[in-house]
């Protein structure tokens, strides 16, 4: 019988941030969760369409070549980052009681085997009682038809602005707690996943 190898490398993450609007709290929010990873060692790459400025999506990176000729070399390397990932943070507020759409917009330049078999986690917010929830909701089918399910743990932070602070310091005892829920749920999922697709492959 075949040996099964389990991997004890870090788990390499993509966090990708929802909005781009002024004032926007997600920063708050990708700060705080960043800290909470590196606390157990995961490697993370920030996906932020503020500062990446991916273009209204006319030409997604699998429209190119295979050996990508042709686009940008920013967006090749995005690509390799998302591939390469064991797992994905959703960090995300609600437009309109919907997923904001520089997030879809962000998302969608990369195809689903580039997501598949790997899990997700949302963390959703907003400066009212309900936390981003609706928008949470909706992310579920979003990430489900992308190949990386979301774990049943969301993590939903009501009335951010007095959750944390600027820097993404937590104001309450909420927020450590609920992260760990979230990213313990996480961290399981993405390690069986990872070391099932290295012993097994992929469908």
């Amino acid at each position: 019988m075949a040996s099964y190898t389990v991997s004890t490398d870090p788990l390499r993450i993509v966090m990708f941030l929802g909005s781009v609007r002024e004032t926007r709290a997600g920063h708050r929010v990708a700060k705080f969760m960043e800290a909470q990873l590196q606390k157990t060692g995961h490697e993370i790459s920030i996906f932020d369409p503020l500062e990446m400025k991916f273009p209204l999506l006319e030409k997604p990176i699998f429209h190119f070549p295979k050996d990508r000729s042709g686009a940008p070399e920013w967006l090749i390397e995005a690509e390799k980052k998302v591939k390469e990932a064991d797992a994905y943070l959703i960090v995300t507020g609600e437009y309109n009681h919907s997923i904001p759409p520089a997030l879809s917009n962000m998302m969608d330049y990369f195809g689903g085997s580039s997501y598949s078999y790997k899990p997700s986690g949302i963390v959703c917010y907003s400066p009212g009682i309900y936390g981003g929830m609706r928008s949470a909701m909706q992310l579920r089918a979003f990430l489900g038809e992308l190949g990386c399910l979301s774990v049943s743990n969301i993590f939903g932070i009501p009335k951010v602005h007095e959750a944390l602070d600027e820097n993404g310091k937590p104001l309450n005892d909420h927020m450590e707690s609920g992260a760990k829920r979230l990213i313990t749920q996480l961290d399981w999922h993405a390690n069986s996943m990872r070391n099932h697709r290295s012993n097994f492959g992929t469908p």
